[in-house]
């Protein structure tokens, strides 16, 4: 999994989510996010328009 500290998925009818401190997983099923506390969001393929992903490197 990639790490970001901000994820802005946009899914097909333009609603946006935007998640921080986060790991993703992106793929043709469609994409699997894990917050900091362990919560696990999934998104089917059909949903996911496009992925932001900004990391701060150090």
């Amino acid at each position: 999994m990639i790490r970001a500290d901000e994820l802005t998925v946009v899914h097909h009818d333009d609603t946006v989510s935007i998640f921080t401190d986060v790991t993703y997983m992106l793929s043709r099923d469609g994409l699997t996010v894990v917050t900091a506390s362990g919560d696990e969001k999934a998104f089917p393929g059909h949903d996911v328009l496009t992925v932001h992903a900004h990391c701060v490197h150090e």
